[in-house]
């Protein structure tokens, strides 16, 4: 599954980047998110609960951040496994425009599920992801100014 979009953040690209680069601001607006935990600048381990259609799964997550350009972008990489419901995996470009006061935030999802979870079928787990990628998104946007 792939998808991209933007978002306006009414705050300064650089507080923007830091909140991005926050553990403590990512875990309270990661849906479901129960613990985040920085192990290194570039590395987090996770635990989330989702509920996808009819499964709810926990999934311990690695999380990694790559090809940093601050304060402009980066791309997370991660993958959780969600034990007998399956496992995601995925990676998201992140890139950063300023707009006055404001921040553009541009972003480009690619992701893969399997196991239970795949057997849901391609649109409830689109929209799931979309809802969710939304979900972050709109909490971010008032935590990060």
């Amino acid at each position: 599954m792939q998808f991209s979009g933007t978002q306006r953040v009414d705050a300064p690209r650089e507080n923007v980047w830091r909140a991005l680069n926050d553990a403590d601001v990512l875990k309270r607006c990661i849906p479901g998110c129960q613990e985040l935990t920085q192990t290194s600048t570039t590395e987090m381990t996770a635990k989330v609960v989702l509920k996808i259609g009819p499964i709810k799964a926990t999934f311990i997550s690695g999380v990694s951040l790559r090809d940093f350009d601050p304060p402009n972008g980066y791309v997370i990489v991660g993958e959780g496994k969600g034990g007998v419901a399956g496992f995601a995996k995925g990676s998201a470009r992140v890139r950063l425009e300023s707009d006055g006061q404001a921040t553009i935030l541009h972003y480009e999802v690619k992701s893969e599920v399997g196991g239970k979870i795949a057997q849901l079928g391609a649109r409830l787990i689109d929209s799931t992801a979309k809802k969710l990628a939304g979900e972050f998104l709109e909490a971010f946007g008032k935590v990060a100014v």
